[in-house]
């Protein structure tokens, strides 16, 4: 929570938001109205992870691609098209692979659990 917001804090609020879709409409629409609350469910849980990681996940890129030397992903993608990352390719892999992780840890977190059975070679 940050000033001068009081509680409830952002993620509070969607959560409670998510919980009542889950809980009153979830479980007795059906059809498209079913698929529907599904779905909105689905986003408020989205949106509530990317609120309670903060700035956390985006510091974390920005530092990795410091290590590698590039500004931004758009850059990571040209230097990687140009070659010119190739004898560092073993730290480009990895920076990719912690990217996609800390992005699936806020889209669908259950995903990382068949991940980690099956790591990146």
């Amino acid at each position: 929570m940050t000033a001068p917001h009081d509680r409830p804090t952002a993620v509070e609020l969607v959560a409670a938001v998510r919980e009542w879709v889950e809980r009153d409409l979830v479980g007795s629409a059906q059809g498209k109205l079913g698929f529907d609350a599904r779905v909105a469910a689905n986003v408020l849980a989205i949106v509530e992870r990317e609120l309670e990681s903060g700035t956390a996940l985006a510091e974390r890129h920005a530092a990795r691609l410091e290590a590698l030397g590039v500004a931004d992903d758009a850059e990571l993608a040209a230097r990687i098209r140009s070659g010119s990352l190739d004898a560092r390719l073993d730290e480009v892999r990895t920076l990719v692979w912690e990217s996609v992780r800390d992005k699936v840890a806020v889209a669908n977190p259950k995903y990382l659990a068949a991940s980690d059975q099956h790591p990146m070679p």
